[in-house]
Formats: C-alpha cells, sequence, structure tokens
C-alpha cells in the first residue's frame, strides 16, 4: 500500500515530465514524444505555478507522522523546489541555453540517441517534434536576448565553443545529420520525410540560432565567472546550494581543494620516485609522449573501456551483496560534439530496459588522452561508479518515482561524489593493475580537488579561464585540450564541479565513522549497498540515516 507521500511524489514526476518530454523520451516515457519543452515566458510561468503548488503539498504533508522513506522523499522534493525557485528568482534563463554541452543546438544528437522509431506511431511522434522544433529555438533566441538587455550574459570562451560547434551542424549537410544516421534502415518514404523535416524545420532554425550567437558574443560578460555579472555572488551561492545541497562559503570549499592537492601531490611524488622519475612533472612529460600510454585508434580506445569494465564486473561480488546483472554499454562520442564534449559520461539505462546503461568515452584526437587517466574515468563512468549507482536505482521499486528519477535535479553532490569514492574503492578492489594506473587514480582525484579551486576561483575570486588551465595542467596533470574543455564546461555550468570532491568527502566521512563503530565488524558489502540502495539523497539526508541503515557483521 503506497502512501500519500510516496502518491504525491510519483505525480510530482509525471507533472515534470509532461513540462519536460525530452526528460521523459531518455527515461524511455514515451507519453510526450511528440513534444518539447516550452521555454518561453509562458512555459517558465507553468512551471512557476507547479512548484508553488508542489511546496504548499509538501508542507502539508510534513505535518503528519511520515515513515524514514517518507521522511527522505519530502527532503528531496524541498531541495528540488529551493533549486527551481532560486533558478527563477535569478533569471537564469536568460544564460542558461548558451551552453556548449547541452545547449539547444544539441537537441538534433540528443533525439537520436533516445527517441525511437522503430513504429509508424513513433516516427510520426518524431516528426511532430521536429515540427515544434522552430518556435522552440525561437524562445531561446528571446531569452539570450532578454540577457543581453538585463546585461547578464554567459562568457566569451562558451559562447566561442557554442558558435564552433553550431556552425558545424550547419554546415554538415543534412543527409549526414545525426538523426539520419540513427535512422538509416527506416523505410525510403519516411527517410525521405524525415530529411524533408530536417531541411525545412531544422536547418533554418539552427541557421537562425547561429546568427543569434555570432551577434550575441559582442555582449559578453566582461570577465569569465559569474562573480562579474550583477548579482554573480547570489549566482554562484545558489550553484553551490543546487549542486551540494550545501550552505557552504566558497573561501572554504576553495582552502579544501589546495588541502586535498597537497595531500595528492605527496601520494604522486612517492609513485613518480618508484618508477625511477625525478619529479611528478618529469613523469608526466614521460608519460605524455609514451606511445603505449596512448590507443592507436577510437576503437582501441573502446575496447580497452570494455575490458577495464569487465575487470571491474569481476570483482564486484566482494564488495557489493547485490551489484547490478545489467552490463554497461561503451560508445564513442558522436563526431558532431566530440571537440567540445567531456572525455566522458554517463547516461542511465531506459526505465523500461529497452536501452542499457550507456558510458560514452571521448575518442576525439586519442594521442591527446593518456590511457592511465582514462582507466579511473572508466571506473568513474561506469563500474563501480555511475552504472552501478543509477542502474541499482532503476531496482528499487519501493521508491516513488521521483526519487527513483528526478533525483538528479538535486544530489548531484550524492552522484558524484558516489562515483569519485567509486575511483578509491577501485584501488581497494585491486583494479589498477599498475602504478601507472594507480598514479592516474590519483591524477584523476588531484583533478577533482582542482575543480573546488579553480571553480571557486573563477566564480567567486575573478579568476582568468588561463588560470584554471595552469592549475589543471601544472597540478592535476590535464593536457592542454582537456584543461580547456575542462575549465569551458566549468564556466557553462557554475557549481556543478564542486559536486564530485564534496560528495566524496561526506561518503568518506561516513564510512570512517562506521568503521570507527564496528571495528573489524565493518561489513564493506552492507556499507555498499545502503549508500546505493536509497536512491539519490542529499548529502545531509545520508548523513542523518545511513548509520542506521548500515549493521555490523554478525559474530
Amino acid at each position: 500500500m503506497t502512501t500519500p507521500v510516496y502518491q504525491f511524489a510519483d505525480r510530482a514526476w509525471m507533472e515534470f515530465l509532461e513540462l519536460n518530454p525530452a526528460w521523459a523520451t531518455v527515461q524511455g516515457i514515451e507519453t510526450w514524444d511528440d513534444q518539447l519543452d516550452d521555454p518561453s515566458a509562458e512555459g517558465r510561468a507553468r512551471l512557476r505555478a507547479l512548484i508553488e503548488r508542489w511546496a504548499d503539498e509538501v508542507e502539508t504533508l510534513s505535518m503528519s507522522d511520515l515513515s524514514v522513506e517518507d521522511t527522505v522523499t519530502l527532503g528531496l522534493m524541498r531541495a528540488v523546489i529551493s533549486r527551481f525557485r532560486g533558478a527563477d528568482e535569478l533569471r537564469l534563463w536568460e544564460m542558461e541555453a548558451i551552453d556548449q554541452i547541452s545547449g539547444p543546438q544539441s537537441m538534433v544528437g540528443d533525439l537520436a540517441r533516445f527517441q525511437r522509431t522503430d513504429t509508424p506511431e513513433r516516427f510520426e511522434n518524431l516528426l511532430k517534434r521536429l515540427q515544434a522544433y522552430p518556435g522552440w529555438m525561437a524562445a531561446h533566441r528571446a531569452n539570450i536576448e532578454a540577457g543581453v538587455t538585463s546585461g547578464r550574459t554567459a562568457p566569451a570562451p562558451v559562447v566561442e565553443r557554442c558558435i564552433a560547434q553550431t556552425r558545424a551542424i550547419v554546415e554538415t549537410p543534412v543527409s549526414e545529420s545525426p538523426l539520419m544516421t540513427a535512422n538509416a534502415d527506416l523505410p525510403e518514404g519516411q527517410r525521405a520525410r524525415l530529411l524533408a523535416a530536417l531541411e525545412e524545420l531544422v536547418q533554418p532554425a539552427l541557421a537562425e540560432w547561429l546568427a543569434a550567437l555570432e551577434a550575441y558574443a559582442a555582449h559578453v560578460r566582461p570577465g569569465d565567472g559569474v562573480c562579474y555579472l550583477p548579482d554573480g555572488e547570489a549566482v554562484y551561492r545558489q550553484a553551490i546550494r543546487s549542486y551540494t545541497n550545501l550552505e557552504e562559503d566558497p573561501q572554504t570549499i576553495h582552502d579544501y581543494g589546495l588541502q586535498r592537492l597537497d595531500e595528492i601531490e605527496a601520494a604522486e611524488v612517492s609513485i613518480a620516485a618508484e618508477l625511477g622519475h625525478e619529479s611528478v612533472a618529469a613523469l608526466r612529460v614521460f608519460l605524455d609522449g609514451d606511445p603505449d600510454n596512448h590507443a592507436d585508434t577510437p576503437e582501441e580506445m573502446v575496447a580497452l573501456a570494455e575490458e577495464w569494465i569487465l575487470r571491474a564486473e569481476a570483482e564486484a561480488p566482494k564488495w557489493f551483496g547485490n551489484p547490478p546483472e545489467e552490463h554497461c554499454e561503451v560508445q564513442k562520442v558522436e563526431a558532431h560534439a566530440e571537440q567540445s564534449a567531456p572525455a566522458g559520461f554517463y547516461y542511465p539505462p531506459a526505465e523500461d530496459g529497452s536501452r542499457p546503461g550507456m558510458y560514452f568515452i571521448n575518442t576525439y584526437d586519442p594521442s591527446s588522452r593518456p590511457l592511465h587517466q582514462v582507466v579511473p574515468m572508466t571506473y568513474h563512468e561506469a563500474v563501480p561508479g555511475h552504472h552501478f549507482q543509477l542502474t541499482t536505482e532503476r531496482h528499487l521499486d519501493f521508491l516513488p518515482a521521483f526519487r527513483m528519477h528526478g533525483a538528479l535535479l538535486a544530489c548531484g553532490a550524492y552522484v558524484e561524489g558516489w562515483a569519485l569514492y567509486s575511483e578509491r574503492l577501485s584501488a581497494e578492489m585491486g583494479l589498477y593493475h599498475t602504478p601507472l594506473e594507480r598514479f592516474g587514480a590519483w591524477e584523476s582525484e588531484a583533478h577533482r580537488a582542482a575543480r573546488l579551486v579553480v571553480d571557486t576561483g573563477m566564480h567567486a575570486f575573478g579568476w582568468t579561464r588561463q588560470q584554471s588551465i595552469d592549475v589543471l595542467k601544472e597540478r592535476a596533470g590535464l593536457s592542454q585540450l582537456e584543461a580547456e574543455i575542462e575549465t569551458d564546461r566549468y564556466l557553462a555550468w557554475p557549481g556543478q564541479a564542486l559536486s564530485y570532491m564534496m560528495g566524496q568527502r561526506e561518503i568518506m566521512n561516513l564510512r570512517a565513522q562506521l568503521e570507527q563503530r564496528d571495528g573489524d565488524r565493518f561489513d564493506h558489502q552492507a556499507f555498499h549497498d545502503e549508500v546505493i540502495g536509497h536512491g539519490s539523497l542529499p548529502l545531509d539526508v545520508l548523513r542523518e540515516n545511513l548509520p542506521a541503515w548500515v549493521q555490523p557483521r554478525a559474530e
């Protein structure tokens, strides 16, 4: 029997998806596959009204006697409400479409990945969605134009990437569109109709978006971080709350990142000496030029990632009582996005089982991607990281839909904290087979510590893009290419880069407390099962409940 809180959260998730149809498609829910969201003022008003109604319902429900799980659910809903309210009050919609990772120019690629067309009805849904595309893009143009008027605009490096990405899409023949490639097996008549929709609806709208971006470039903000906006301090504090669930001071975060960098560098110095190098810098120079530390082809990178995932899956039963059975699929980042995309990212499986969890690995210019860094990234994105956590979440049938799927809206520090913790756990699992792989793991952790430093540096303290690039190269070992891509990601998504190490810190602290409490009866399998066994959680909720969920081993 479901509770009123469960019923509310189930309904709230469907209400959210109705306003965000592309999210539903990614989840494998096809109810709104013929629609796009509404970025216009009318669409924002509908979302605002929904959020306020949710807030009223949360307060009413909280007056009842609640179970632990219901209390957790309402805590999540409060975090979601706070995030949406803050974004609306700060008018973040004026800038958020300027995004080289998930901006509106990427929608066609997203539809190619996730929208099914294997029946006549599904194909017609795609065409109806494409009919909405010109109006959808026009609304995004109006939003960024409002930002120009208010003096709240994106930074130059992000705008430049969006322009380059959009120009590449516009200049690519429509016959080579990701939607045409993904639907190569459609009957000729359907392919002709799809091609016509792309030529008549999508390409003109993309050309107009490109022109709008080129005009927008004259109005970029005067510096790189959000601190250069008129209300930049408030924008960044909202970003910290949204991504970490914490009221944390930027200086405190910055200082913690510097502390962790010092600790990590001591471990890196030890490995460099073990390998006969006089310094970490000397080891990095060697690794950058070592042909054995680079794949020759994109296909080799994919094959290696698959090998590492199988390695992790074989060891997982020793560390998890209930590891997910579903295998993680590896795919290359699409050609149209690879020059601006992160080194790797993960998409969870569809709710209906029609699509597996997918680890996308960026194979652009393999000579610039040292393999010792790709190893820990694979454990982070796939197994035992995001794939284990998010696939497990799909099987928690006691969770209402919002906790199973919508927690990503407000629990980024938990999700990314688990993935970074998984990199550390992978060392305990024996998944790093060489000193170079162990060095890569420390470099990956240094990368996340450096993120605390450079994200706060740019968005709170006025650092330049170049300062961030220098720190990422010198203290985290990133290549020039990766440091540039990562820095521009932090500029596009203020605060998101804090999620990883802030979440890992919480999980590591909880584990240390429980190890001290339980001594030699501490149960690793129970700890990991419980950390990922209740869905994605705000960090304060995890802290409050995990000690009761994890029990010591029986004597």
